[in-house]
């Protein structure tokens, strides 16, 4: 299963049309996966990224994706960004993955961790959510200071590594900390991130590039066994996982 990716046309800066959306579903199936969580950013810009314009997307592509026979289940979900406001929303207006109240993803850019970072995590927590942390590796923060994915970890939150990292050069900033991670059993889950189809072979290449570094074993347990955790039974139509 992908827990992260841009797949809904127009809806964000992810797939511009649904012919990109096709491809890319397309790409996806042809590479094992048979589930996707569809995750458009959730902005104050983008209004109609919320608990109820994503699942009607998420419908009206799944039916789209039926349609041309490409076996793909989409699931709805969002990547909240982190924000000093956060605590303004209201608990309903949080986005989680499935819409089923139980794992948010968040994503934030920063260079330090702010002073308001782990009161909103708190603030999430006591509203009974699991909080995934979308690719650390790509944070400024984290890549200055390895040492902070404890902190992290102490706050009991869940790491999401970006597959696109994984196929980033040898020896970049963004490959050589995603490595660390992946090595030091710091993530919880692997998503691809997909925007585009230009873009998702690199990713694919990474998927391919952390099965040669961790083993294939160690990899589905970050794209098949724990990616299950994320979603009720129900939600998946007790459909069986015999890919990712």
């Amino acid at each position: 299963m992908d827990v992260h990716a841009h797949l809904l046309p127009g809806i964000d800066d992810g797939c511009e049309t649904v012919d990109e959306s096709i491809q890319c579903a397309r790409m996806m199936v042809e590479a094992g996966y048979s589930h996707l969580i569809c995750t458009p950013h959730v902005w104050p810009s983008l209004p109609d990224n919320c608990c109820d314009g994503i699942p009607r997307r998420v419908a009206e592509f799944q039916a789209v994706l039926d349609a041309a026979k490409i076996p793909l289940k989409l699931i709805p979900g969002g990547e909240m960004n982190f924000r000093v406001d956060l605590q303004k929303l209201r608990p309903a207006d949080v986005v989680t993955v499935g819409m089923q109240r139980r794992f948010v993803l968040i994503d934030i850019w920063v260079d330090r961790l702010p002073a308001w970072f782990q009161p909103a995590v708190e603030w999430l927590k006591s509203l009974g959510l699991e909080v995934i942390l979308a690719h650390p590796e790509r944070m400024r923060a984290l890549q200055d200071d390895w040492s902070l994915i404890d902190q992290l970890e102490s706050m009991n939150l869940l790491c999401q590594g970006n597959l696109q990292c994984m196929g980033d050069a040898p020896g970049t900033r963004t490959r050589k900390l995603a490595e660390h991670l992946l090595k030091n059993h710091r993530y919880f889950v692997l998503g691809s991130d997909l925007h585009r189809p230009d873009t998702l072979g690199l990713r694919l290449a990474g998927l391919k590039n952390a099965i040669d570094l961790m083993g294939a074993e160690e990899i589905d347990r970050l794209t098949v066994i724990n990616p299950r955790k994320l979603i009720s039974a129900d939600l998946l139509e007790n459909q069986l996982f015999n890919h990712r």
